[in-house]
């Protein structure tokens, strides 16, 4: 009986692909972005025309600002704010129908580049923790604040069909809103669809308006009185740190519109789902929803008597400062409850 033996075949190890290597690409960037910016700062130094602008680092400062109450990484803030600026050097590519090429007006261009690109990708960045934040708290602040920006508005004054058959329709979906905050109606597939549709909406119509009053200012160096460079700084800082979830809820909107070459069935289910997804199925005590009432009741009442501030900066100073006030007023009163038991 014979016994056949194989032969062992050797296995040749593979060899892992060392990848691409991005250091050198990285270094002539590098190279090239220091050497256009000596060549932007003498520019700057022999021209005549004043290209900073103070309240162009206020709206600069409210986006890192906001970036980093995001991220808690001032790295993350970094590294975002070198990749905008070298992405925001093609402000210096021609124009389609520039004849004369004027440098300095590409510099002007280019310091407002860089906050857009910042904003686009901080807004891409932090997507996922922007979506998580849509409670019926904040559709309730959002409708609250509409109800003061159409009256302080006048627009209940304008006989125009269009405009009241608008002002019936936000009618509607705000006491909807605020009735979804105060009764714990259940909060369903389609309640979320709406609330979350009806918040983007609001907060756009709100940025549009922003936007329009905040860069038809002069500039904060500009301004005769410290009070009026103040109040003009505020709302570019508040500009700022709105500019991310402005553009975020562009996003969501444009989703639910048909694409050119898209299918749209399958991109509006994917867009409904985003949109569901975003908004908070936990819902907001009775007590908050009061509060926040009672909150922006009063601040909108006095500024409207008073006229602290522009109607557009009081807006956005109440979205972002109530949930600070409702935090700090539930931690005193959990604290008082404590200090009562203990005694």
């Amino acid at each position: 009986m014979k016994l056949s033996l194989k032969k062992r075949t050797s296995v040749k190890s593979k060899r892992k692909s060392a990848g691409i290597n991005l250091m050198p690409f990285f270094v002539w960037v590098s190279i090239f972005a220091s050497a256009f910016t000596l060549f932007i700062v003498y520019k700057i130094t022999v021209s005549e025309r004043s290209f900073f602008s103070i309240s162009l680092f206020a709206l600069l400062s409210g986006v890192i600002i906001e970036s980093y109450r995001i991220s808690k990484d001032w790295k993350i803030v970094f590294f975002k704010f070198i990749g905008a600026y070298v992405f925001s050097f093609i402000a210096f590519l021609p124009k389609k129908n520039e004849v004369n090429y004027n440098i300095e007006s590409h510099i002007e261009f280019w310091l407002q580049t860089i906050v857009i690109i910042y904003v686009v990708i901080s807004a891409i960045f932090y997507k996922e923790k922007i979506v998580q934040k849509l409670t019926e708290g904040i559709t309730l602040l959002l409708s609250l604040s509409l109800i003061y920006w159409v009256l302080d508005y006048g627009f209940i004054n304008i006989d125009f069909i269009v405009v009241k058959i608008l002002l019936i329709v936000g009618l509607l979906f705000a006491v909807y809103s605020i009735s979804h905050s105060l009764f714990y109606m259940p909060l369903s597939r389609t309640s979320r669809l709406v609330l979350s549709i009806w918040s983007s909406i609001v907060v756009f119509a709100f940025a549009l308006d922003n936007i329009f009053r905040v860069f038809t200012n002069k500039n904060i160096e500009d301004s005769e009185y410290f009070a009026e460079g103040l109040h003009i700084g505020i709302q570019y800082f508040l500009l700022g740190i709105s500019a991310i979830y402005i553009l975020q809820n562009y996003f969501f909107l444009t989703d639910l519109l048909p694409s050119k070459n898209g299918n749209y069935k399958k991109d509006l289910f994917h867009a409904k789902s985003e949109h569901i997804k975003r908004f908070s199925d936990s819902q907001v005590s009775r007590k908050n929803s009061l509060i926040c009432i009672l909150y922006c009741t009063c601040l909108y009442f006095f500024n409207g008597y008073y006229d602290l501030l522009p109607r557009h900066t009081m807006i956005w100073l109440v979205i972002f400062s109530f949930p600070v006030f409702v935090g700090l007023f539930n931690y005193i009163m959990s604290r008082s409850k404590v200090d009562s038991i203990s005694q």
